[in-house]
């Protein structure tokens, strides 16, 4: 056929079924010269890995009563609260979870803490689990480790009744090396799908790299973005690493200032530039509703402009150096070192008029190796000094109050988006790791101890019942759709930042060990003011020391270039939200 293409077709049985039953295993084999090399189709819908086997096989999938989809695709939401989820390990107990258990178990969880989208990962088919879903080496096969493809259309579907948008993080940036049960070497040479050579490498992530120039590689992966949006219906997608795919170094010992000159010569790959330009393009014209994420650290300039502005297309940014900073804070300085003034440019730091999801803390920061914030703040006296039966030490008072005010202030002032990876809304004490050689392929720790999390007599709760509770502010306030925050106060020996956003004001007071009566902080609109949120009430593990039934009444008082103010105590540690009662919102 035209563009070097093989067709074989099969005429439909006497009664109109397929000749190839549903469950049939099926082999391409390719002539290679005089060698016969046995492949999966590129195309495959499931692919299945027998036990003790190494390589997966290809499954014919084409049930007799496929899934039926019930409920409509939420509309768009205005504000995106993002539940980063990865299903097999979305369960307590040590073993690969599944699309079943997650509809059953974990939806219903995530719809509780006012979650709006969920970033599902590791779902597009990969042979090694602990790549953490970034080593694919089916397209489009839905990874059957956790299910069927009809199972997966279901978790959807269930999501969109509840009115909670799915995302699929899509790894069009790269393939796994496989070549028996991956894309790689498929027609016996080092090109086909890649470039041929060192330029096809990702020395890296040892991985193949994709020829966006070829028309075949193009229709592949658009048609990939396609299926997963019509046949699972998919509400987006969240790309991964969109910076390796940018530019000819990948992003390897490369720094990015923001100079124009590094996002704006030879070392862009042009290829892959207007390939996301094309996807993107794509998607939002079919499916006008639909979200597009980028991953991107470089900060490349015109990301997420619409391509009919000269932008590459995408809705969303990750803003990826917030994550950054916290850890450098905690790891770097005392708390009564802490730069306020920086924190606040970390968190504002963004283009005009492209958006950003903002996060306190990445997945990768979860896998062993690392530490997630929780880690970072109570280290080992999560494992002892969690039960509310024991005395409260001043190690898990600092981690409990500082875990709520970072993901509070990322969440109120960081980006017109918030994201957040699971069982890190209550503080998950144990690290990440998959099944492997070097633990024995153990799944101890690939796991996530929700139980914690509904265990009255363990302080677990305080972190979840906040972050449920700020999520549920959000939804009715929707600051992450309102302009970006007017920063008022930034004190550097008070350790105080104040911002408004939407119709409210954030107060927070990082100090260690000074509480402020009577502190003055600028307004823009003048009226009663009360308390919506307050990161030391009881139910949050707080200390209770601000009045919930305090009424803060504005005077024509200007200060910090704001024409109105009002007085506050606002005590150590402690965030709080108002509300003005006189302004509907």
């Amino acid at each position: 056929m035209e563009f070097g293409k093989w067709e074989l077709y099969l005429p439909a049985k006497e009664d109109g079924s397929s000749p190839i039953p549903h469950g049939s295993r099926l082999k391409v084999v390719v002539l290679k010269n005089t060698q016969l090399l046995y492949r999966i189709s590129p195309w495959a819908k499931y692919v299945v890995q027998e036990e003790k086997k190494i390589t997966f096989d290809w499954v014919h999938w084409d049930p007799p009563h496929p899934y039926i989809h019930k409920h409509p695709s939420p509309k768009r939401p205005r504000s995106l609260r993002i539940y980063e989820s990865h299903v097999g390990i979305a369960s307590p107990e040590g073993k690969i979870a599944s699309y079943k258990n997650f509809t059953d178990h974990v939806l219903p969880r995530i719809k509780d803490l006012g979650y709006n989208c969920i970033q599902l990962m590791a779902v597009m088919e990969h042979a090694y689990y602990a790549s953490f879903g970034y080593q694919v080496t089916s397209f489009f096969a839905a990874s059957s480790r956790y299910g069927t493809p009809e199972e997966l259309k279901e978790l959807v579907d269930t999501a969109h009744s509840m009115g909670i948008v799915v995302l699929l993080d899509v790894v069009h940036s790269h393939a796994s090396k496989n070549t028996e049960d991956g894309l790689n070497q498929f027609d016996g040479t080092d090109a086909c799908f890649f470039h041929s050579g060192s330029r096809g490498n990702h020395d890296l992530w040892d991985s193949r790299l994709f020829d966006y120039s070829n028309w075949e590689v193009l229709r592949f992966l658009l048609s990939n973005l396609r299926m997963w949006l019509e046949e699972y219906r998919f509400d987006g997608f969240r790309f991964d690493g969109v910076t390796s795919m940018l530019y000819h170094h990948h992003g390897m010992g490369t720094g990015f200032s923001g100079d124009y000159n590094e996002y704006f010569g030879l070392q862009v790959d042009e290829d892959s530039l207007v390939y996301l330009m094309l996807s993107n393009h794509m998607i939002h014209t079919l499916y006008p509703d639909a979200i597009t994420i980028a991953e991107d650290v470089s900060g490349m300039p015109a990301l997420c402009i619409p391509v009919p502005q000269g932008g590459t297309g995408f809705d969303y940014r990750l803003a990826m150096a917030i994550p950054d900073k916290w850890i450098q804070i905690l790891k770097e300085y005392k708390d009564e070192e802490w730069n306020i003034g920086n924190i606040v440019h970390t968190l504002t730091n963004r283009r005009h008029n492209e958006k950003c999801i903002a996060y306190a803390e990445s997945h990768d920061q979860a896998l062993v190796g690392d530490k997630t914030l929780a880690f970072w703040l109570m280290d080992a006296e999560m494992y002892t000094n969690m039960s509310v039966l024991v005395p409260l030490t001043p190690v898990i008072d600092r981690g409990i109050q500082l875990h709520k005010m970072m993901r509070l202030i990322t969440h109120g002032l960081g980006g017109e988006g918030y994201l957040n990876f699971m069982g890190n809304e209550f503080g998950h004490p144990e690290w990440l790791d998959f099944p492997r050689l070097g633990n024995n392929e153990s799944y101890h720790y690939a796991r996530r101890q929700y139980n914690l999390a509904d265990d009255a007599l363990l302080r677990y709760k305080f972190l979840y019942a906040f972050d449920r509770d700020m999520n549920h502010l959000e939804a009715k306030y929707g600051w992450l759709a309102a302009p970006q925050g007017y920063v008022s106060a930034k004190h550097e020996e008070d350790k105080v930042i104040t911002f408004e956003r939407g119709s409210l004001l954030f107060i927070f007071n990082f100090h260690p060990n000074k509480s402020y009566t009577d502190y003055r902080v600028g307004v823009e609109r003048a009226g009663k003011y009360t308390i919506a949120l307050d990161t030391d009430a009881a139910e949050y593990g707080g200390h209770q020391r601000v009045d919930h039934n305090t009424q803060y009444f504005t005077e024509h008082f200007a200060y910090n270039n704001r024409p109105n103010s009002l007085m506050v105590y606002i005590p150590s540690r402690v965030g709080l939200v108002l509300q003005n009662a006189d302004f509907q919102n």
